[in-house]
């Protein structure tokens, strides 16, 4: 019967998921999170003694929340409980908590909880928790790929600490298939081989999501047949095939990466939104960071576009904070509104020529004095002591304009375009010159 038994475990550990099969057993399998699991961080200290209060892991799919409620579970000496908010009900999760708590009185055991997708509990399910975490009945470990602070009771996040994880680096990434490639609960004994540039693409279209990559990964090998020596070999074409995604040549620090974001940045200043949006494509294929896409479109909409079209950094300024809130694949929307946007936009540089044009002066050692009437006043009797007298207030003059001296020089640094609303800027700046009593002349 042992030998049926061992041949029955074999055969059942075979058909487990590779992802699940390559969960970490200890602190030390765990890859990536160190900001919050690094040498002497808090959570690493706390599991390692053993002296875990309540928490809440949040992050995105297949960053390690469960991997690390399994390692909690297996060097804690506490009683580990798991269930999940999609199949626990009120009644299950009572149960649950009243037996922790009579293992808690009578045997003195403390038990941890350990809840997956616990923002799918309602409002009710999270209320009943609330009674044992406060008084220790149990220790909430809850894991969420949705934000806490808005998906969790606010009595239960101020009760837990939360945990943030990041999506895992693409180093990260490699680490577990060289990982899984040679370990024998892996792909060990199945003697894979794979081209280094065929688990880079893994590790690259994954974004982070090392679920994701495993499970590739076991395709991969599953559907390759050996060769004549036994060795299965895992090209990049196999790969893509995998994944059902092509690589395209975009290296994120090299010159696929510089050449797209410089072709997407003149396709826009240009006034070209079809090219811009294909090199917004490319990018968003191939994984880049969007918010990466969006910092660059918002010095674009100062740089290139500027009073021109002053709504356009406002709307440049919205897309990242809706991609960074967002995340992909509802960014790539976000990104297209804001990139097409500013194709289209009237185009002027004036004011980006006029700040560096400024800085010049002052770096070139014509740092200038502030006018008196300028100068900070203080107190009325520090004001005619120091003679910083004679301001004169804007507003109290028709058209809310006064002619005074703002800086000692003629120089003229804006020159408004006739693009877009600068033009209205130009004529308006016209006509508060054609007031003063002494017009200024550019210095050139």
């Amino acid at each position: 019967m042992e030998l049926f038994e061992q041949l029955d475990a074999a055969e059942k550990s075979a058909r487990t998921p590779l992802a699940l099969r390559m969960r970490p057993r200890t602190l030390a399998d765990v890859v990536g999170q160190e900001h919050i699991l690094g040498p002497g961080k808090l959570l690493r200290r706390a599991i390692e003694a053993d002296r875990l209060g309540s928490i809440i892991l949040y992050g995105p799919p297949g960053c390690g929340k469960t991997s690390l409620a399994e390692v909690i579970a297996l060097v804690t000496r506490r009683i580990f409980v798991r269930t999940s908010g999609v199949l626990a009900g009120v009644d299950v999760l009572r149960d649950l908590l009243k037996k922790a708590q009579r293992d808690r009185q009578a045997a003195r055991k403390e038990t941890i909880l350990f809840i997956d997708e616990i923002h799918r509990f309602n409002k009710a399910q999270q209320d009943v928790l609330l009674p044992y975490v406060e008084d220790g009945s149990i220790t909430l470990v809850g894991a969420t790929t949705h934000n806490p602070f808005f998906f969790i009771n606010s009595p239960l996040t101020s009760r837990s600490q939360v945990f943030q994880l990041e999506p895992l680096s693409e180093p990260a990434l490699l680490t577990l298939l060289d990982r899984a490639l040679s370990s024998p609960e892996g792909l060990g004994p199945l003697q894979v081989r794979a081209d280094r540039d065929a688990l880079e693409h893994l590790a690259r279209v994954c974004e982070g999501d090392a679920r994701r990559a495993l499970n590739a990964l076991e395709i991969a090998a599953l559907t390759t047949p050996p060769a004549a020596d036994g060795r299965r070999l895992l090209s990049r074409a196999v790969a893509e095939e995998s994944i059902q995604k092509k690589a395209v040549v975009y290296d994120h620090d090299e010159d696929g990466h510089y050449d797209t974001i410089s072709a997407f940045i003149k396709s826009v200043r240009g006034s070209d939104p079809h090219a811009a949006v294909y090199w917004l494509a490319k990018m968003i294929y191939a994984g880049e960071d969007p918010r990466f896409v969006a910092r660059r479109l918002i010095i674009l909409a100062a740089e290139d576009i500027g009073n021109a079209d002053p709504r356009a950094l406002t709307i440049a300024t919205a897309a990242l904070t809706a991609v960074d809130f967002v995340g992909l694949p509802e960014a790539r929307i976000i990104l297209s509104q804001a990139t097409t946007y500013l194709a289209t936009a009237p185009k002027s540089n004036a004011a980006y020529l006029a700040i560096d044009a400024a800085l010049a002066d002052v770096k070139e050692g014509r740092v200038l004095p502030v006018p008196r009437p300028l100068r900070s006043t203080g107190s009325k009797k520090a004001a005619q002591a120091f003679g910083h007298t004679g301001y004169r207030y804007a507003h109290d003059f028709a058209g809310h304009f006064v002619d005074q001296e703002y800086v000692p020089t003629s120089k003229l640094y804006y020159h408004p375009t006739n693009q877009g609303y600068e033009e209205t800027i130009a004529k308006r700046m016209a006509c508060w010159e054609a007031q003063r009593k002494t017009p200024r002349k550019p210095t050139l």
